[in-house]
């Protein structure tokens, strides 16, 4: 996302690149680039291919998944140009058409986590409604939703770039950063809102999931599990959502529906006579999915919340800063789109049967 780097330029002057530089910066960020497009692609062609992974929530991690795949083919490439030749040379249309994907696509990559976060949340805390409700239907509408707030917030600049002189042609390509109302809007709208929620449902999920576990392992709810036996398969067959045979939804934060499933199922603890045995299994699983949300919130985090603070320090001309620092956090932005393919099917068994037939196919041909 290029917003302010017209504001540090003007204010910061950049020392021109040496060749071997320029090699060693092109070559790192080219191999971030393919491995952002491969493993993105990797994870669209599993989902596509695979009917077990035919599933509403999936449809949220394919989405991402493609808008992380566009920013790694029409955002990336121009960047590195941009970069190692240190000047504009594709002309004024190009610029304003890379601008506006740019941002559209970066800002809806980082929404998109925010509703595979809701998603994840309604699925945990209000699991029999939700699993009714959850269909291919209601995830194209989020994917929607989703876009055009996107394209809304990306949008505006469009309004006054296109009044700009068309000659002589641009040598730099940036977003005039004078309208202080609108990066305020921006940034609030592509990043800081979304962050605000993301850590919100993530913390009542956890919290959720941590009270199921004392409750639904405690020695009273055990010692009715014969009842409990015949209910939790009849609940199994109406969510859907939390059976042990069907833990192929994306999201890492599976681990807690897995903290459903093995509630229901008594035989689990038939095994756990001794109490402090059933508090160590608890405890485990807690730690492991605290683990998984520590991962999740944490790349998003490192990888968007410096350069969202760079916005806001350079766009109300609180401090300037080189172009080579702004350049270094709109990369580490973009790493996020490498990360997601990463950490949202990696923890996911049906993903990683899906990934090895795809290789097995690749192989054989």
């Amino acid at each position: 996302m290029n917003i302010t780097n017209c504001t540090t330029e003007a204010s910061v002057a950049a020392r021109p690149k040496t060749i071997t530089e320029k090699m060693l910066i092109s070559m790192t960020l080219v191999i971030i680039t393919t491995l952002t497009m491969l493993l993105n692609l990797a994870v669209i062609m599993a989902i596509c291919t695979t009917k077990k992974l035919h599933q509403p929530a999936n449809y949220l991690i394919c989405s991402l998944a493609v808008t992380d795949l566009l920013v790694a083919v029409l955002v990336m490439p121009l960047s590195i140009m941009y970069i190692v030749m240190d000047s504009w040379k594709l002309g004024y249309f190009i610029c304003e058409v890379w601008l506006s994907v740019d941002m559209t696509c970066c800002t809806c990559s980082i929404l998109h986590l925010c509703v595979i976060a809701l998603d994840r949340y309604w699925a945990i805390t209000n699991a029999i409604e939700y699993a009714r409700k959850r269909t291919a239907k209601r995830a194209g509408l989020m994917i929607l939703t989703v876009w055009t707030i996107s394209i809304f917030i990306s949008m505006p600049p469009l309004f006054w770039r296109s009044h700009r002189q068309l000659s002589p042609p641009p040598s730099q390509c940036t977003i005039q950063h004078d309208h202080v109302i609108y990066t305020i809007y921006s940034t609030l709208g592509a990043f800081y809102i979304p962050l605000t929620l993301i850590l919100i449902l993530y913390y009542r999920i956890y919290h959720a999931a941590k009270s199921l576990y004392q409750k639904r392992g405690s020695s009273r709810h055990l010692s009715n599990r014969s009842t409990d036996s015949q209910n939790s398969f009849a609940s199994c067959k109406l969510t859907q959502t939390f059976c042990v045979s069907d833990f192929s939804t994306s999201d890492p934060t599976t681990e807690f529906e897995k903290i459903h499933s093995s509630i229901r199922i008594p035989s689990f603890y038939n095994d756990l006579d001794h109490p402090v045995e059933r508090q160590q299994i608890s405890s485990t699983r807690e730690r492991k999915a605290a683990r998984i949300l520590g991962l999740i919130l944490g790349a998003f985090i490192l990888s968007w919340l410096p350069f969202f603070i760079k916005e806001l320090i350079v766009g109300l001309s609180i401090y300037a800063v080189s172009s080579e620092v702004a350049d270094f956090l709109t990369w580490l932005g973009y790493v996020n789109s490498l990360i997601n393919p990463l950490l949202y099917t990696s923890f996911n068994e049906d993903f990683k049967l899906a990934f090895k037939k795809l290789i097995k196919c690749r192989e054989h041909t």
